[in-house]
């Protein structure tokens, strides 16, 4: 019996707000390069206002939303659980996500009062991007919010990461986890960021716990989890966490684990402008690829072009003919 979505995702529903800056904008204002940094309203508002507000983007996001976006785009059907505030941003995620082809959890709940996260997103010349979140009513994601009829009705559930900041976000993925595995859903998980999981590695186990199907990650991911110092020994430390697993390796490709091979995704070459995206684009595709029936290996290779692509481009989505072009080249 055919199920009604390829991927269930759950995550933090932010706005995302991209900007382009300089390396000395990030110093002025203390900000680490390269990373996620969770801050406060106040300290978000301050940096938006001293910002050059040229060429503003504004997106439905979040790790996971961008992916389950992907898996949509791609021409897959996806559900998102999230929590958005009964706010104009509110009310602007959720359009951008209707209009993307997702279902989420406020088709049947109403929203409460409150403000929906924003992630400041600082793009630099040298394509990298560093993210400044106020999490707002996302920081309050809990079990209230997990579908279970969502999930019994998908092929995969997808956690992200980021979600074990916080102990009502890590009861929520140990929740949908729960669910997934005892109606016999896949469960596929995101390590997100090296902060992250340097700063949370014992709830990322408490969730993993050698039972998840497929584990996506980084090379700086996978060696900071595995507390490993090169990436031939994480690679089979894995082994030992998840079934499956692919490791992202930026402009060498990625490495795909699909439970018996290793599998090497060759890299496409591409200039870099924006790398915001890169890794949930990433997952999308090859989630979308594997629940449809394109194999592991060129499920990797559908990945690694969009991946290729979208850093290529300011901002973390594919247009449609960039889909169809994609597509084709799998053919």
């Amino acid at each position: 019996m055919s199920k009604k979505y390829n991927v269930y995702g759950i995550g933090n529903a932010l706005v995302d707000l991209e900007f382009k800056v300089t390396p000395n904008f990030l110093e002025k204002h203390k900000v680490q390069k390269g990373l996620m940094t969770l801050v406060d309203e106040e300290t978000q508002h301050t940096l938006i206002s001293a910002i050059d507000h040229n060429d503003t983007q504004k997106k439905s996001g979040g790790s996971a939303a961008n992916t389950v976006i992907a898996v949509s785009q791609f021409g897959g059907k996806a559900f998102y659980s999230c929590k958005v505030a009964n706010d104009e941003f509110g009310d602007f995620y959720l359009e951008d996500m209707e209009d993307a082809g997702i279902s989420t959890n406020f088709d049947r709940q109403k929203r409460e009062e409150g403000i929906t996260g924003k992630c400041l997103v600082m793009i630099t010349d040298d394509a990298d991007r560093t993210m400044n979140t106020y999490l707002g009513i996302s920081s309050g994601l809990s079990v209230n919010e997990v579908d279970e009829r969502a999930i019994k009705d998908s092929e995969y559930v997808y956690l992200e990461g980021y979600l074990v900041a916080s102990e009502q976000g890590l009861d929520a993925i140990k929740h949908t986890k729960k669910i997934a595995e005892e109606n016999g859903v896949k469960t596929a998980i995101t390590l997100s960021d090296p902060s992250i999981v340097h700063a949370f590695k014992d709830q990322f186990r408490d969730v993993i716990g050698a039972s998840v199907d497929l584990l996506f990650c980084n090379e700086e991911e996978a060696r900071t989890f595995t507390s490993k110092n090169n990436l031939l020994e994480a690679r089979e430390a894995l082994k030992q966490e998840a079934k499956r697993f692919v490791i992202t390796q930026g402009r060498n490709g990625a490495m795909i684990f699909d439970g018996d091979t290793f599998i090497d995704i060759e890299p496409y070459e591409v200039k870099a402008v924006d790398t915001n995206g890169a890794g949930d684009m990433f997952a999308g595709a090859f989630l979308y690829g594997i629940t449809n029936e394109v194999g592991f290996a060129n499920s990797g290779k559908l990945a690694s072009l969009a991946g290729s692509k979208i850093v290529s481009q300011y901002g973390p989505r594919l247009k449609w003919h960039e889909v169809q072009e994609l597509l084709h080249k799998l053919k």
